[in-house]
C-alpha cells in the first residue's frame, strides 16, 4: 500500500513539474486612453526572464510557463500596468491594454510619449542632456548636434547645419512661436545662448526634412520645442565655471507658472583660443510663461511666453602667435593688436495665446506675438603682423612679410517682427485629424552699417595702385525694409488599418504664403506616407516630400553693388524664395538583442535646389550676393543606432554623408562645391557605470567631420569653395554622480532635506586638445603669395557643474 501511495505521490510531482515548464502564450495589443496604437511598450514577466516590446501595430505576443503569472506592461510617458494571468486549457491567453499617459520627469526634461509618429518628425528624449559633456550650459542645440544629419563645426555656436542646408535655413519654435536669432552676430565668440531655455522644455520634435505643412518657411530643418506647466512646486539651480540657471515653477488647480534665467560668461573657456586679451562676454536671458485655465469644464486656456535677453561682447586683443604649415614649409605668423571691441545684442519677445475647446474633439487657437532686437556691432582692431618660415628646430627663420591693418565698424540694426495667427484642429475620429492655420506679419527692419579694413603689406597697401591709397574692403549700408507677409495651410492626417495588419499613415497638406515685399506667392504642397507591414520584425517605411519656399530674410535681400566707387548695399525687390524639391524615404527598424531595446534608423535623401541665393560662409557670418543667381541639389544619406549598450543607459552612434554641388548663372566653371559640402559626419554619444555602483556614470562624446570648403575672401564664389578646411575632431568626457531623495539615506534630512536631487559633474572638454579651425585670416608676402593663417577653436579645457534640484 504504501508502495502505491509512493508511485502516485510520484507521478503528480512530475505531472505538476511538466504542467510548470510547460510554454503557453499570452498576446494582444496595447492602446493609449483614445485608442491610438502604442508601439515599444515593454511587456514583461515578474522575474523578468520574459521580455518584448510591442510591434508597429501595438501588438505583442509573450511565452511563459507556470499557471499563474504577474505580467508588467510599461512605457515612459504612462502609468505602468500590472496583470495577473492564469493560464487557460487552450494555452492560449488573449490581454488588451490600456496605459493612461502621465507627465513623467526625467532629470528634469519631461519627455513626452512614445506614441506612433507618422511624419518625418522624431520626438526627443532629452535625460541624456543634464549629463552630456558640451560646451555651455547642455543647450538643447548641442544635443541635435549629436543626431544624424546634423552638423556644426564650431562647439562656440549654437548653430547647426542640416543636410547640406546653411544656419539660416532651421526653423525653431516654442510653443508654435516661431524665434529669431540676432543677425549681426559674425562669430561663435560673439554668440550668447539660444533661445530656448532647457530648464522649461517638456517635448522635443525634430524634422531634418520632409516636414509637414504646419511648419515653414525654411528649406532645412524643424525644431519644435513645447514648454511645460508645472503640476506642484518645482524648482533648481545650477552652475558652472561658463555660468548658470536657475527656474522656479509653481501651479494651482487653474493657473500655473514657470520662470527661468540663465547667465553665461565664456572667458575662462575663450582664454584658450590662439589670441590672447581680455574677454568679457556676458549673457543674461530671462524667461516666463504662465497658463491659466477657465470655464466649466477648462475649455478656455490663456498663457504667456515673454523673453528678454542681453549679450554683451567686449574684446581688447594683445597678440596672437600661431604657427601653420606643413613639416616642410612651416610658417609662423605673429600680430601685436591695439584698439577694442564692443558688441550688444538686446531681444526681446511675448506672445499671447487663447485656446478654446468647443467640443472635446476640436480645438482653436489665437496668438499674437512681438518680437524686437536692437543690436550693435563697433570695433576698432589695429594689428601689426611678422610672417617668416620656421626652420627645423623650430625657431623663426626668414621674414617673408610685415605688414599691418586696420578694421573698423559701426554697425547697428533694429527689427520688429508683429504676428497674428490662428490655428485649429479637429479630430474627426480616432483615425483621422485635420490641422489648419492662417496669419500676417508685420516686418521692419532699419539698419545703417559701415564698416572697412585697410592692409599694408611691405609698406604697400593692398590693392596696391601707383596713384592711390585703396582699401582692402570698404562697405555702407543705410536701410529700411518695411513689409507683410500672410500665410496659411490645411492638413489631413489619416490611419487604416489593412485587412492583413498592417498600418498606413497618410499625412497631406498645402502651404500658401504671400510677400508684399516682392508680390509674391508661393504654394508648397507636402505628403508623408508611414507603412507599418504586420509582419514579426518590427519595421516602418517611410516615404516623404514636397516643394518647400524659403521667403528671404532680410539679410538675403540685401545686394552688394559698386556706387561711386563705393560698396553699397541695397534691398533687391525682385528677388524670389528659394525652392527646394525634396525626396526623403527610409525605414525605422526596432529590436532586442541582449534583452536590451534597439533601434536602426536610415534616410536616404535628393534636395533640387531652384533660385538659390548663393552666399559665403566667414566663421559664422554668412554674406548672401543678394540675387537669385543660380541652381545646385544635394543629396545623401542618414544612419543611427540608438538602444541600450549598456543596460538601462541609452547611447548611440550617428553617420551622415552630404553631396551639395551648386551651379551660377554666367559663370565658366558648371557645378562646383556648395559651401556646407561635407562627405561625411560621425557622431557618438556612449555612456556606462561602475559595476556595482551604477550611480557613478561616465559620458563620452565624440564627433568627426569633414571640413567645409574655404577659399579667399572677397573673391569670387568658386574660389571662395576651392580649398577645404581639416577635418573637425573633438572629445569630450564627463564624469556624473546623481544623489537622489529616497535612493540615497542622507538625502531628505538635515542641510539636505529640501533637495530632490543634486548632480555632480566633472568634464574634460576636448580631452586630446585637437586644434580644430572655424576660418582664416589671408595675409600676403613680399612675394604676392597668399598665406591661409588658421583661426583655431578652444584647447583644452576642465569644467565642474552642480546642478540642486527641490
Amino acid at each position: 500500500m504504501n508502495r502505491i501511495r509512493f508511485v502516485i505521490m510520484l507521478l503528480l510531482c512530475h505531472l505538476t513539474a511538466w504542467a510548470a515548464g510547460q510554454q503557453w502564450q499570452v498576446h494582444g495589443y496595447v492602446r493609449d486612453e483614445t485608442g491610438i496604437l502604442l508601439q515599444s511598450v515593454t511587456v514583461s514577466s515578474s522575474d523578468l526572464q520574459k521580455l518584448v516590446l510591442t510591434d508597429s501595430v501595438g501588438g505583442y505576443r509573450l511565452d511563459l510557463t507556470g499557471d499563474t503569472i504577474y505580467v508588467r506592461f510599461s512605457m515612459t510617458g504612462y502609468e505602468s500596468v500590472v496583470r495577473k494571468l492564469v493560464r487557460d486549457r487552450r494555452n492560449d491567453v488573449r490581454v488588451d491594454v490600456i496605459l493612461l499617459e502621465k507627465i513623467e520627469e526625467l532629470d528634469d526634461v519631461v519627455v513626452s510619449s512614445g506614441r506612433l509618429e507618422i511624419t518625418t518628425a522624431q520626438t526627443l528624449n532629452l535625460s541624456s542632456l543634464r549629463v552630456m559633456p558640451a560646451v555651455g550650459n547642455n543647450t538643447v542645440e548641442s544635443f541635435l548636434k549629436t543626431l544624424q544629419g546634423v552638423s556644426s563645426n564650431n562647439e562656440l555656436s549654437s548653430q547647426y547645419s542640416v543636410r547640406g542646408g546653411s544656419y539660416d535655413e532651421n526653423s525653431v519654435y516654442v510653443n508654435g512661436i516661431e524665434v529669431y536669432r540676432p543677425y549681426l552676430v559674425r562669430t561663435g565668440e560673439q554668440e550668447g545662448m539660444s533661445f530656448v531655455n532647457t530648464d522649461m522644455v517638456e517635448a522635443v520634435s525634430f524634422s531634418a526634412g520632409g516636414f509637414d505643412a504646419r511648419f515653414g518657411d525654411k528649406l532645412a530643418s524643424v525644431l519644435d520645442i513645447t514648454y511645460r506647466r508645472p503640476k506642484s512646486f518645482e524648482a533648481g539651480i545650477s552652475g558652472s565655471f561658463m555660468g548658470a540657471t536657475g527656474y522656479v515653477g509653481s501651479s494651482t488647480e487653474r493657473f500655473s507658472q514657470l520662470h527661468g534665467i540663465r547667465y553665461k560668461n565664456a572667458s575662462y573657456l575663450l582664454g584658450t583660443l590662439q589670441t590672447n586679451g581680455e574677454y568679457n562676454p556676458n549673457f543674461i536671458d530671462y524667461q516666463t510663461y504662465l497658463a491659466y485655465t477657465a470655464g466649466r469644464n477648462k475649455q478656455w486656456e490663456f498663457s504667456f511666453l515673454g523673453n528678454f535677453s542681453q549679450n554683451t561682447y567686449n574684446f581688447i586683443p594683445q597678440s596672437r602667435n600661431t604657427t601653420f604649415g606643413t613639416l616642410s614649409n612651416l610658417q609662423n605668423f605673429k600680430v601685436y593688436f591695439s584698439g577694442q571691441e564692443k558688441d550688444r545684442f538686446l531681444t526681446a519677445l511675448g506672445a499671447f495665446k487663447i485656446s478654446y475647446k468647443p467640443i472635446e474633439t476640436v480645438q482653436l487657437d489665437l496668438t499674437a506675438s512681438g518680437f524686437y532686437t536692437d543690436e550693435r556691432v563697433n570695433y576698432d582692431i589695429e594689428g601689426e603682423y611678422w610672417l617668416s618660415s620656421v626652420d627645423a628646430y623650430g625657431s623663426d627663420g626668414v621674414e617673408t612679410g610685415v605688414g599691418n591693418y586696420y578694421e573698423h565698424a559701426r554697425n547697428r540694426m533694429q527689427a520688429e517682427v508683429v504676428r497674428l495667427s490662428h490655428t485649429g484642429k479637429w479630430q474627426c475620429t480616432g483615425e483621422n485629424a485635420v490641422r489648419w492655420g492662417v496669419g500676417v506679419e508685420y516686418e521692419k527692419v532699419n539698419e545703417h552699417a559701415n564698416e572697412w579694413e585697410m592692409r599694408d603689406s611691405s609698406g604697400y597697401s593692398l590693392p596696391y595702385s601707383d596713384d592711390a591709397v585703396n582699401m582692402y574692403y570698404s562697405l555702407k549700408s543705410n536701410n529700411l525694409l518695411e513689409s507683410v507677409k500672410a500665410r496659411a495651410y490645411m492638413q489631413d492626417e489619416y490611419r487604416m488599418h489593412l485587412r492583413d495588419g498592417s498600418v498606413m499613415a497618410f499625412v497631406g497638406g498645402l502651404r500658401l504664403n504671400y510677400w508684399k515685399f516682392n508680390r509674391e506667392v508661393t504654394v508648397s504642397p507636402r505628403v508623408n506616407i508611414t507603412f507599418m507591414p504586420n509582419i514579426k520584425a518590427d519595421i516602418r517605411f517611410r516615404l516623404a516630400g514636397g516643394l518647400y519656399y524659403q521667403t528671404p530674410s532680410y539679410k538675403e535681400v540685401k545686394d552688394t553693388v559698386t556706387i561711386d566707387g563705393q560698396l553699397c548695399n541695397i534691398l533687391n525687390t525682385k528677388i524670389k524664395s528659394q525652392r527646394s524639391a525634396q525626396v526623403i524615404a527610409g525605414f525605422e527598424y526596432y529590436y532586442t538583442w541582449w534583452r536590451r531595446p534597439f533601434k536602426l534608423s536610415v534616410e536616404g535623401y535628393y534636395k533640387n535646389l531652384r533660385n538659390i541665393i548663393p552666399y559665403t560662409i566667414d566663421n559664422m557670418n554668412i554674406r548672401y550676393l543678394g540675387q537669385n543667381d543660380g541652381k545646385g541639389y544635394i543629396t545623401g544619406f542618414d544612419v543611427k543606432l540608438f538602444g541600450e549598450f549598456v543596460p538601462t543607459i541609452d547611447s548611440w552612434i550617428s553617420f551622415s554623408m552630404v553631396y551639395a554641388m551648386q551651379d551660377l548663372d554666367g559663370d565658366k566653371y558648371g557645378y562646383f562645391r556648395h559651401p556646407m559640402n561635407q562627405l561625411y559626419n560621425v557622431s557618438v554619444f556612449f555612456q556606462d557605470y561602475v559595476p556595482r555602483f551604477p550611480q557613478y556614470r561616465i559620458h563620452v562624446l565624440f564627433n568627426l567631420s569633414q571640413g567645409l570648403p574655404v577659399g579667399p575672401t572677397h573673391r569670387d564664389l568658386y574660389a571662395s569653395t576651392s580649398m577645404r578646411m581639416p577635418s573637425y575632431r573633438r572629445v569630450d568626457i564627463g564624469l556624473s554622480r546623481q544623489f537622489e531623495k529616497g535612493k540615497d539615506p542622507w538625502m531628505g534630512h538635515g542641510f539636505f532635506k529640501p533637495f530632490r536631487k543634486i548632480l555632480i559633474s566633472f568634464e574634460v572638454l576636448n580631452v586630446f586638445g585637437f586644434n580644430n579651425v572655424n576660418s582664416y585670416y589671408w595675409v600676403t608676402d613680399v612675394y604676392n603669395q597668399q598665406f591661409a593663417v588658421p583661426n583655431y577653436l578652444t584647447g583644452r579645457q576642465f569644467n565642474l557643474k552642480l546642478q540642486l534640484d527641490f
